[in-house]
């Protein structure tokens, strides 16, 4: 019988992995960097030239939830068809999490942002589903950067 694996996501940054790290760890209760490996100082062939003391392998847990990281250099980039969601509980976890997620004015839609890094994020009411009831709802939720939970309930039919 096949047991169900732990599926941890991984991220590539381009030389500001243990800065990550720490900033997502600032952010999160219940988050710590659990290790990190670094590229040797020597013998690294001509794509790792430079990284030396760069994160190979670093491992934190944000919420309670395990991720990985390395810094790969600038061959990827971060985009939004990929994003983390955070479901909150009120408004003032919802304004906590975007005050110190949202990096990026110009990607902000419909509780979607993107940090510093360039990491984009959902921030969303828990109970979003309750909130996206009416064609009224879905519209001005359309509209919003920042969900505002009183102004979608104030719509409820």
């Amino acid at each position: 019988m096949i047991s169900a694996p732990l599926i941890r996501p991984f991220l590539w940054f381009d030389g500001n992995a243990r800065e990550a790290m720490e900033y997502y760890c600032d952010v999160f209760p219940d988050s710590r960097i659990d290790r990190v490996d670094e590229y040797p100082e020597e013998d690294l062939d001509e794509h790792f030239r430079g990284m030396a003391g760069k994160v190979i392998n670093g491992q934190f847990t944000l919420a309670g939830i395990r991720f990985g990281c390395l810094d790969g250099g600038p061959a990827f980039r971060f985009s939004e068809a990929i994003s983390f969601a955070i479901e909150c509980k009120d408004q003032e976890e919802l304004d906590y999490y975007w005050g110190r997620l949202s990096h990026v004015p110009e990607a902000e839609q419909c509780g979607w942002c993107k940090d510093r890094y360039g990491v984009s994020w959902q921030i969303l009411p828990a109970d979003m589903h309750a909130l996206l009831n009416s064609p009224a709802q879905v519209q001005a939720m359309m509209g919003m950067k920042k969900i505002d939970i009183a102004q979608l309930e104030a719509l409820t039919f």
